[in-house]
């Protein structure tokens, strides 16, 4: 398996196109405007299909005048009168040309055949890595839709399932849920989601859950928000729970539906940080006065520090840290430097590996690099001045999901190398970051499952939680 640079990755991977309720993890509906434009405008010179025609294939990597997004754009709207290409600047909105080349990049990575092309392994086969061998075993396949993997100090694994139901895994055996676990809106992308012991766990025996809080209106009406609470285990219960955030009901929202966030990370000096989505309202990521669509900061008895960055801000959520996210599942420290990395779905491309700094506008929806899933666009933009630029994207839509800082023995050439899991693309990737830059990425599993989350197992194996089919594996180095 050859490592190749990220750039050719993102645009090389093959597109997963799925129709699904939650657009975020199976990568969009295949029918849209942008789609039409193609058909109305491209598709009698450069073919049905991309693949060409009295204008060249717009499927292989030879581009004359520039492959890059600005170029293609730039192409689109200024056309080309030499070689008698029409300029479409007056005719298509600069938000329909960024639709457009979505697309393009799209229909490029669907017939593009992936030459870092990752195993596909049955039990017992070998995988090779650039770096590594290893084998698959399966840890568990007793498990319903898991979303969150952690370890308690003496090597208890906890595993959250969307239902609401939180287990632990202990000598080969699953328990039965955990008994009195809050209540949860399991409904479309609702649930259960994270179960985080506290850094100092095997002293105070906190455990930290996140999850889609359902409260009735005196109407009636059902409505949920991510909420963040801790509490003990003690003989298969759950007990002491202490509120950590819970928005004010005027925040709530329709039970159901999208974009909750929801991932826990603890930086050690105190602090927990929590991530909440848009909620399916894109215009909020950018509002201060609500949670949605942000990373949070609270001490981690839920107290609010006075140098969070809109604490003394009028109107503002005191708890934000960043803002401009749309649905962040991803949330981690790197243990090499502390810095706080975020991974978020786009819409239909535009998925985000993120550095998370204070006070910061990572700028859904004002920029992204993705359209709306029926190929309409968002917008033209894909940057702006003070809004923050990924570190990575994904264009087409990989689906990211779970994240983890490998930091374990068992791989040693994989120290400090960020695991991302993928849920419409079912791969496992490693990225390797130096000085908070992306230098290299390298998909090491895929097609065996939708990849919620990973994580490094106390024997410093590394853990996935697959969603289709429903197991927990892990994978083991051979020599």
């Amino acid at each position: 398996m050859r490592l190749l640079p990220f750039a050719f990755l993102a645009l090389s991977s093959v597109f997963l196109i799925t129709t699904f309720t939650a657009c975020d993890e199976a990568g969009g509906a295949s029918n849209g405007k942008a789609q039409d434009r193609y058909a109305q405008f491209c598709m009698s010179c450069h073919g049905e299909n991309l693949g060409g025609g009295i204008a060249p294939s717009m499927l292989d990597d030879d581009w004359a005048h520039g492959g890059t997004d600005e170029d293609i754009s730039r192409q689109i709207i200024n056309g080309n009168a030499t070689l008698g290409m029409p300029a479409f600047g007056e005719v298509l909105s600069d938000a329909e040309v960024r639709a457009l080349v979505v697309y393009i990049r799209e229909q490029r990575a669907k017939h593009a055949i992936n030459p870092t092309a990752a195993a596909k392994p049955d039990a017992d086969q070998i995988v090779t890595t650039a770096s590594h061998r290893f084998r698959i075993e399966t840890v568990t396949d007793e498990v319903k839709n898991p979303w969150g993997l952690n370890w308690l100090p003496d090597g208890t694994l906890l595993i959250t399932e969307k239902s609401g139901d939180l287990r632990t895994f202990r000598d080969g055996q699953l328990s039965d849920p955990i008994k009195n676990i809050p209540d949860v809106d399991a409904l479309s992308q609702a649930g259960l989601f994270e179960a985080a012991p506290h850094p100092d766990y095997a002293a105070n025996g906190w455990i930290y859950l996140s999850f889609a809080d359902i409260q009735t209106k005196l109407t009636g009406s059902r409505l949920s928000l991510t909420k963040i609470v801790r509490g003990r285990i003690k003989d298969g219960r759950w007990i002491d729970e202490e509120p950590i955030y819970a928005g004010p009901i005027e925040h709530y929202r329709k039970a159901g539906g999208y974009h909750f966030g929801s991932r826990i990370a603890f930086d050690g000096n105190g602090y927990i940080y929590f991530t909440i989505g848009d909620r399916g309202a894109k215009e909020h990521a950018q509002d201060l006065s609500l949670p949605n669509g942000k990373v949070h900061r609270l001490f981690d008895d839920g107290r609010v520090p006075l140098d969070n960055p809109f604490v003394d801000q009028s109107g503002a959520v005191p708890s934000i840290w960043s803002y401009g996210h749309r649905n962040p599942q991803g949330l981690d420290f790197d243990p090499r430097d502390g810095a706080l990395w975020s991974t978020e779905h786009g819409p239909r491309g535009g998925d985000e590996l993120n550095l998370v700094r204070r006070s910061l506008n990572y700028g859904w929806p004002e920029v992204t690099y993705g359209m709306n899933y029926n190929g309409t666009p968002i917008t033209s933009e894909t940057a702006r001045e003070g809004m923050e630029q990924p570190a990575l994207h994904w264009t087409p839509s990989i689906a990211v999901c779970g994240i983890d800082f490998y930091d374990g023995d068992a791989f040693p050439e994989w120290s400090g190398n960020l695991l991302v899991g993928a849920l419409a693309k079912r791969n496992l990737r490693r990225v390797e970051i130096e000085n908070g830059q992306v230098i290299s990425q390298e998909i090491i599993l895929e097609d065996i499952g939708r990849f919620r989350d990973v994580g490094t197992g106390p024997d410093g194996f590394i853990y996935a939680a697959l969603d289709g089919p429903d197991k927990i594996i892990r994978l083991v180095p051979v020599k």
